[in-house]
């Protein structure tokens, strides 16, 4: 049975969409450029510069876009080579594109048990566009050829007074709600929640979908991290057409993976020098397992749902995988190891802030 070895978010240089959210982080800072992802490297050699060989083992890989991930037809031919190489991918997507779908369905039955589609249910979108019966059907079309997938809607306040009629609509076409993320404000130093609520009301309204993933997601919102995190090595942020990759959204650059392909890759933790005022996407870095510690359920838990027939949204493969936790396949740092490395960073973090002081005093 596969364990996972490391978690490497890619980042998909698609700045556009078919869709204007409101909620949209790209269209809260003005940044549809109608930009495609277009492969500077061959599927061939991102391949083998994300090998099994080069990772360490079986790597869980999420290919995003800023926009819509799917528009390029470039995505799924290089998540079919990844899959091929070993690994499991999983693509966000706001599964409105038919022909998309009905190219996985042509992809082996090897291939499809790796992969993982996360349905983003951009309910008044859709339903300005009529495209809900599309989208139910795409995501239908993925379950009837045994591909893992969640169906997540961002919590929006716009989207309050449609509450029991996203509620019936998912019970109808799925036999299960949806599950809820929380809508954040990027705009914001503090990454807010984008709501004019309360936080104590805010989940008292969207609890009532009983979305692990939002109940989860709610209890780690606004804590800042000061425990000892493994992102920098046990995960990576990773531009795919550029190659270079970080420690995490805003950690520090690591390398390229374009750059001496033969060669190892250079990994360094973020340890206890986390720059975020709070771990947004901890649904997917903490439950994985960055912060070993940290008690929580498994990603399995907070993307699966059991619908009223009985069925799972996730597959036997892709179930266990993501029950899988990065400890099980690294070692943590002796206690010594990780006292260095945050004293290296404190005294990093000083010279900074002095440099910084100066520069303003020129």
């Amino acid at each position: 049975m596969d364990k996972i070895k490391r978690y490497i978010e890619c980042y998909i240089s698609t700045e556009t969409c078919n869709l204007r959210c409101h909620y949209c982080y790209i269209a809260q800072q003005r940044k549809f450029n109608n930009k495609l992802f277009s492969l500077q490297h061959s599927k061939e050699s991102i391949r083998q510069a994300l090998s099994i060989n080069r990772l360490g083992g079986v790597c869980m890989l999420n290919f995003c876009a800023g926009g819509e991930t799917l528009l390029s037809d470039e995505v799924i031919p290089l998540v079919k080579e990844i899959i091929d190489e070993g690994h499991y991918a999983t693509i966000v997507t706001n599964g409105t594109l038919r022909n998309r779908f009905k190219e996985i369905t042509e992809l082996s039955d090897k291939i499809r048990s790796h992969l993982f589609i996360k349905f983003s249910f951009h309910y008044l979108e859709f339903k300005r566009l009529g495209l809900i019966d599309r989208f139910f059907e795409n995501v239908q079309m993925m379950k009837d050829s045994e591909v893992s997938f969640t169906v997540e809607i961002t919590p929006s306040d716009e989207l309050v007074p449609y509450i029991s009629e996203i509620k019936s609509i998912c019970m109808e076409k799925l036999g299960a709600l949806c599950h809820v993320t929380i809508a954040r404000d990027d705009r914001t130093s503090g990454i807010e929640v984008l709501s004019k609520y309360s936080f104590d009301e805010y989940k008292k309204i969207w609890g009532t979908f009983d979305s692990d993933l939002f109940k989860f997601k709610s209890s780690i919102f606004y804590l800042k991290r000061k425990e000892f995190c493994y992102a920098g090595e046990w995960s990576i942020y990773l531009d795919l057409n550029s190659g270079n990759y970080r420690q995490c959204y805003c950690g520090k650059y690591l390398g390229n993976i374009y750059n001496n392909i033969e060669e190892p890759l250079h990994f360094e933790v973020i340890g206890n020098h986390c720059p975020f005022s709070h771990c947004y996407n901890g649904h997917s870095f903490l439950t994985l397992g960055d912060i070993p510690e940290l008690n929580t359920p498994s990603y399995a838990t907070l993307r699966n749902r059991v619908c009223s027939d009985g069925t799972s949204w996730l597959q036997k493969d892709m179930k266990n995988f993501m029950e899988s936790k990065l400890i099980e396949s690294n070692d943590e740092y002796s206690n010594i190891k990780k006292a260095k490395i945050s004293a290296n960073n404190r005294y990093n973090d000083f010279r900074q802030k002095l440099h910084n002081i100066k520069q303003k005093l020129l």
